[in-house]
This record gives structure tokens, sequence and C-alpha cells, in this order.
């Protein structure tokens, strides 16, 4: 009997997790700038909660440094990029 519950919650999920949407079409598209604004975003999040870390004692002095300049610099590069696409024409 437990076997079989298993096998049905296991076809139950199954078909859940890969039953296709059936309004795809009114689904949005995000724009370029959508996506940049975003992972604007999640890369202050990422900068904000490193710095917590660091106070908090989790990373040493050298890997801070490492980790706060790759954040810096990608966020650097979506900040020019966004304002790239806004100074253009629509």
């Amino acid at each position: 009997m437990t076997i079989v519950a298993c096998s049905l919650m296991l076809i139950g999920i199954l078909i859940y997790v890969f039953y296709p949407e059936r309004h795809v079409e009114s689904q949005t598209q995000k724009t370029r700038l959508e996506y940049l604004r975003e992972r604007k975003e999640v890369l202050y999040d990422n900068l904000r909660d490193l710095n917590f870390e660091y106070r908090a004692g989790k990373y040493v002095e050298e890997d801070y440094a490492a980790q706060q300049g790759i954040l810096e610099t990608e966020a650097a590069e979506v900040v020019a990029e966004i304002d790239l696409l806004e100074a253009q024409p629509r």
C-alpha cells in the first residue's frame, strides 16, 4: 500500500513539474533594460550582504577585497550598459 501511495505521489509531482504551461503567449517578455535593472539590484544586494558578512567576521580581508572587486566591477558594467541603453533614442 505504501508503494502505491508513493508511486501516485511521484506521478503527481512529475506531472506538476513537467506539465507545459498553458498561457505562454500571455507572459511578458523582459527587455534588456529591465533585465539589467534587476541584475543591478541583485548586485547591490550582494554587495550589502558581503559588507554585512565581512563586518560579522565571516570573511578575511583578502577574500572580502577580491569578492568586493568582482561585484563592483560587474555592477559598474551593468550601470554603464543601462546608461547606454537609456541614452539611445527609442
